[in-house]
């Protein structure tokens, strides 16, 4: 018998591939037991999903700094358990456009009467479509993962705390983020369907995550609270320069492509 994903020798003996640690099957597939596959993946309290879910609530050095290290198997690789995030997304935004048109609609009224009020002709928001915003989120999700890597690469790097190197801050980018998007989209799915304003849950839950950011960090690195305050900060600056950045670029890059094409 061979393992069907690596095709290594097996013994009829066992239950996993010692090579790749696949799982073999061996029974034919049926609803069945395709409802036990995604039970035990998805549904089970002991699952990986729910096991990384909680530990980087409550330990999560032990999730980052352990795939680092190596610890591979006992959580959902962090690719894995950013696209689950990204899947997620998709359904929020699914949801929202189609029984929570009222309540994008009534955040739009609010944003054109910021952009309309007598002081706004710099407005930031003149220009701002909230509802095409909502569509393209997964895409937004993805952008801020390098960006947000870059940020806490230098900060550490200039404060001489290389233990990481960008791979690896990376890796704790894309944990961090990819639990943010989890709980931001199960939290406005449920707060819109108890009338709350989309508004107002995204600044409460944007609060939360910069506090979850500096937990991860102080965990992560072990360090103790003022200087991890420090580190914060200098996160952030470095993040409003990188940002700031990118936004002149974008500007420069349409105003050469509108010269172009007059």
């Amino acid at each position: 018998m061979e393992c069907k994903n690596c095709n290594t020798s097996l013994s009829k003996l066992i239950n996993y591939c010692p090579l790749c640690g696949a799982k073999i099957v061996k029974k034919r597939l049926t609803f069945k037991n395709l409802s036990v596959d995604i039970t035990e993946q998805f549904l089970n309290i002991d699952n990986k999903f729910l096991k990384t879910f909680l530990h980087l609530f409550t330990k999560p050095e032990l999730v980052i700094n352990g795939f680092i290290d190596g610890t591979r198997k006992k959580y959902i690789n962090v690719i894995q358990y950013f696209a689950v995030a990204l899947t997620l997304v998709g359904i929020q935004v699914f949801l929202m456009n189609t029984f929570f048109q009222e309540a994008l609609q009534l955040d739009n009224e609010f944003l054109k009467g910021l952009e309309g009020s007598s002081n706004s002709k710099n407005n930031p928001f003149a220009s701002f479509d909230f509802e095409e915003y909502n569509n393209y989120q997964s895409i937004v999700y993805i952008l801020s993962v390098p960006i947000a890597t870059i940020a806490t690469w230098i900060a550490y790097y200039v404060i001489g705390l290389r233990r990481l190197n960008f791979t690896e801050h990376l890796v704790l980018n894309l944990y961090y983020s990819a639990q943010i998007i989890i709980v931001t989209a199960v939290l406005s799915i449920l707060f819109l369907c108890f009338g709350f304003d989309y508004l107002m849950i995204s600044g409460f839950i944007s609060v939360l995550t910069f506090g979850y950011l500096f937990f991860v960090l102080k965990r992560v690195f072990n360090t103790p609270f003022g200087e991890t305050v420090l580190h914060f900060l200098l996160i952030m600056v470095a993040y409003f320069i990188l940002f700031m950045i990118i936004m002149l670029i974008a500007v420069a890059i349409g105003i050469i492509y509108v010269l172009l094409n007059k």
